[in-house]
Order: C-alpha cells, then structure tokens, then sequence
C-alpha cells in the first residue's frame, strides 16, 4: 500500500470515528433532554395534584345515599379559604344532591369578618327553608367562636365536643396609636383631607372623642344584629345570662347548659345516630392554586392604593 493511500485510510478512519462521537454525544443529549422534561412534567403533575390547581367539585350521586360533610375551618374572611362564596356555594351542592340525608357543617374557627358570616348565616335559613328534609347540623371541634358561631347560628342543630371553645358573641375594632412615640422621636403628622372625617381612627393622630363615640356606636349596633341572629337561631334553647352576650366563650358543656350547644357529638357520631348515613362524602369547596395566587395578586393590587382604604383594622366578630 503506497503512503498516499495509507494517509487516506488513516483519514478516513479518524473521520468515522469523529463523526461517531458526534453522533453519539447528539444521541445523549437528545436523550437528556427528553428525561428532562419527562422529570419536569413528572415534578409539575405532582404540584399540580398537592396544590389542587382546579378547585374540586364533588358529585355525590356516584356515593348513593350519604351524609355531606362541609369544613369550616380557619378565620373567616373575603382572602382567606372560609369565605362567604365557598361555603355558600358548598352549601348548595350539598343540598341539592338528590343522595344527601343530611349535612353536617365542621366547625373550627376563631371567627371572622361578620359580613361574610352573616352572608352565610342568611344562606343557610334559605336553603334550610327551601329543603326542610334535609337536616343541617353543626359539629364543633376545636372551636366555634364570634363569626364561627354567628354561623353555626343558623343550623337545626349544634353539636361539641366536652372540651370544644363556644362563644365569644362579641364585635371588635382594634388597631395602636403612635402619637407618643412620635413626640419622643420629633416626628410631625401631616395629614391632609377631603371631608372632615375621613382620617377616622387614623393611628398617627391624637384620639378624637367624635370619632370614639361613633365607633362605639357602629361597634354596638353590629353587637346587636349578632345577638338578634343567636336568639332567632336557637330561640326558646337559649338560657340568657348578662354575660351570655359579652364576649366570653365556654367549654362545649357549659355551652349545652346554657343553650349555646345541643348536645354532645362528633362528625361520625352524628352522621351514623343522627342522620343515620354513615356513608360520607365531602362537599367542601377546595380552592385551587389558581384561585389562591389570583387572590394574593388582588390584595397586593390593592394595597398599592391606602389612600383610598380605612384607617383601622377593620370590625371583627372574634
């Protein structure tokens, strides 16, 4: 073989095997990429199931005869998951779904916002008069207290646990003032105002008798609206005292002597001697990660304009 044609050999050897390499580093990272995104699709799925991206809607048809379970649960308020429009819409289903022999809502709140309880309060005597076949019982847990029991209210029933918290039939409106802080550091307010009031409460400013005597006013009149809902819910059960309505809670069985409660009862209790279904089946409205970055988002959008919000903390039955 001449020297040439050995160059060439040896040439064309070193080209196949480069081209091999090439090949075959092409081959991996094809194939990398493709365990990649089957990770990542792998990884996104799993976020997708613990995060629940889609709130759940619950067909209880498919269960045949059952006991629906509603949770409340946590503060009651516009941003948090026990708001008016989950619950209500939970509500709703449960009632028409033609397997329901009962609904039982769990109760464990501190309380809340009392326009959303009261917004639920109302629904819950709408449905209970449109479907008076279907009993809807309140089993408390931990606690049912202010906003929580302005809710459980309205059942045909209420059941706790011997330890459970009831109570707290109470309105508040709270917030801190700086003025002496302010002083001590030399710190000038300037607050400037289109209507005489509108500073109301405003914590960087001196207290304002006007404004305290209104306030207390504003406070006793929802104070009022949450004793009237109490008393036409459990009517002549109730056992009144001068402290039932000041804003001190019970053990659930001080809270059955006294008419707060009915009696004694857990979620299974009820459902298997109450309703007679042990079957149960969860109604519960379960907002989806969607829904819960869309809400964050709306409270950031909104807090980026204070000058148009109130001074204070806000009234809260808790």
């Amino acid at each position: 073989m001449s020297e040439e044609n050995s160059n060439n050999w040896e040439r064309g050897v070193l080209e196949k095997l480069a081209l091999s390499a090439v090949q075959e580093q092409r081959s991996a990272r094809r194939w990398g990429i493709f365990f990649k995104a089957l990770t990542f699709a792998y990884l996104f799925f799993l976020l997708f199931l613990i995060l629940g991206w889609a709130g759940d809607k619950v067909d209880g048809s498919l269960s045949g005869k059952h006991t629906a379970l509603i949770d409340l649960s946590g503060v009651i308020s516009s941003e948090s998951s026990a708001n008016a429009d989950n619950l209500i819409g939970s509500l709703q289903d449960a009632f028409k779904d033609k397997n329901t022999a009962g609904i039982v809502l769990r109760c464990n709140s501190p309380g809340g916002s009392p326009v959303q309880a009261g917004l639920v309060n109302d629904e819950m005597r709408r449905l209970r008069a449109l479907h008076p076949e279907i009993p809807l019982y309140v089993v408390v847990e931990d606690m049912c207290a202010s906003g929580g029991y302005y809710i459980a209210a309205a059942a045909d029933k209420i059941y706790v646990n011997k330890a459970s918290i009831v109570g707290s039939i109470g309105v508040l409106m709270d917030g801190f003032g700086f003025t002496g802080t302010m002083q001590k550091l030399g710190v000038e307010r300037r607050l400037m105002t289109a209507g005489e009031n509108k500073g109301f409460m405003d914590p960087f400013s001196p207290r304002n008798p006007k404004h305290d005597e209104f306030t207390k006013a504003l406070l006793a009149d929802i104070h009022q609206q949450f004793i009237d809902v109490v008393k036409q819910g459990r009517g002549k059960r109730l056992k009144e005292t001068p402290e039932m309505f000041s804003g001190l809670f019970w053990t659930g069985d001080k809270a059955i002597q006294m008419g707060l409660a009915d009696d004694i009862g857990s979620l299974d209790s009820v459902a298997r001697d109450v309703i007679k279904e042990e079957n149960i089946v969860d109604f519960t409205t379960r907002e989806g990660f969607a829904d819960r970055l869309a809400k964050k988002f709306g409270a950031g959008a909104a807090s980026m304009f204070p000058g148009f919000g109130a001074q204070t903390g806000g009234v809260v039955l808790r």
